[in-house]
């Protein structure tokens, strides 16, 4: 039973993804809306496959934006963390300018990074570190500053340096945290490449929507939506096996709270 109710949940959103692209379908047959207006997905599907290779060409230089900012975010983020966390009066002076620079839209961050950099690949990265950055130094933030004080305390008490405790008691407890940080992170980083290319670029998804739709080809523009979504899911999925991996004790946890 445990099996067939594992299977069932893996299917749902299958199935809903489904249903929901067949509801489409009929509402845009039924309703006779041009292409420009609202395409149907089988068009979507049918320009996702003319257009392949193109869109292959601007989904690799999306992706290698996106991942050197994501990267980068990930080594800043976690170095910050770990000096706020060690030194407190430092937390209380930076952690209210970190909740400040989340209130200034990024849209209007972009364009002054084409005007200092040009419009290389440098001002998309920029924009993907200042879009991850922060959900990872908060959760890895929040993971080690609400480790059990008696449990620092009695590792103190053995002699642990201050390196030791970080390694063998704080890092295993903030580890589930720091990964949904980097999940939410993975899942706008993509985003954050695309946003980047719209306001100026020469290849890049975020540039061949914005040709796309210049033209009023609203099938194309969807299309890329497309990749954008999958691109983002197939990272997520990837951050939750290497969590899996490097995680185990919170995977027994898991099937223990199942049981």
């Amino acid at each position: 039973m445990k099996k067939l109710a594992n299977i069932g949940n893996a299917i749902i959103p299958y199935v809903t993804t489904f249903v929901l692209l067949l509801i489409w379908e009929c509402a845009v047959r039924l309703n006779h809306l041009p292409a420009y207006i609202l395409p149907s997905p089988v068009q979507i599907f049918k320009t996702l496959a003319l257009t392949f290779p193109l869109l292959l060409k601007h989904t690799a230089s999306t992706l290698e934006e996106a991942m050197l900012g994501f990267v980068l975010a990930i080594v800043i983020g976690f170095g910050t963390a770990f000096v706020l966390n060690h030194f407190y009066w430092l937390n209380k002076a930076v952690y209210p300018l970190l909740i400040v620079s989340q209130t200034i839209p990024i849209i209007t961050l972009a364009p002054l990074f084409l005007i200092w950099f040009g419009w290389g690949m440098l001002p998309k990265i920029l924009v993907v570190i200042l879009v991850c950055f922060f959900p990872i130094v908060l959760s890895l933030l929040e993971g080690l500053n609400s480790v059990d004080p008696d449990l620092i305390n009695l590792f103190r008490s053995m002699g642990a340096s201050r390196l030791a405790i970080f390694k063998m008691v704080k890092l295993p407890s903030a580890l589930p945290g720091f990964f949904s940080g980097m999940k939410i992170s993975a899942s706008y980083s993509i985003m954050a490449a695309v946003i980047g290319e719209w306001l100026g670029a020469q290849q890049g998804l975020g540039y061949f929507m914005t040709i796309a739709q210049k033209s009023f080809r609203v099938d194309r523009v969807l299309a890329a939506v497309m990749i954008i979504a999958l691109l983002s899911l197939l990272i997520v999925k990837f951050i939750n096996l290497i969590e899996w991996l490097l995680t185990p004790w919170n995977r027994r946890l898991e099937n223990w709270e199942v049981k």
